[in-house]
């Protein structure tokens, strides 16, 4: 898996504030609210969910494309590939 430069970026911002990490990557959704729950918990526990919502969107530029995909909440990816056409669209934590 390659990483490009504004994944080193992203994995910066996660090191200084994971809160604006996880912002950058799903927008003002419920996994902003778990990643500023998990910080104020703990850091460490900020940082790894803002590194594995970074490691998720790495895998959906991967299998999608850099822009042929969407973020549908749960750390989940929706894109053109044909089996993520077939799967009913999620937001935020709960499915639909």
């Amino acid at each position: 898996m390659p990483v490009r430069g504004s994944d080193v970026v992203l994995i910066l911002v996660a090191i200084i504030f994971p809160p604006a990490a996880a912002a950058f990557i799903t927008g003002c959704s419920c996994d902003l609210l778990i990643n500023i729950c998990l910080t104020i918990l703990g850091y460490l526990p900020g940082h790894l969910h803002a590194f594995w919502l970074i490691y998720k969107r790495m895998k959906a530029e991967e299998t999608y494309g850099r822009a042929g995909y969407v973020y549908v909440g749960n750390g989940t990816f929706q894109g053109a590939h044909p089996a993520a056409a077939a799967a009913p669209p999620s937001y935020g934590a709960t499915n639909v």
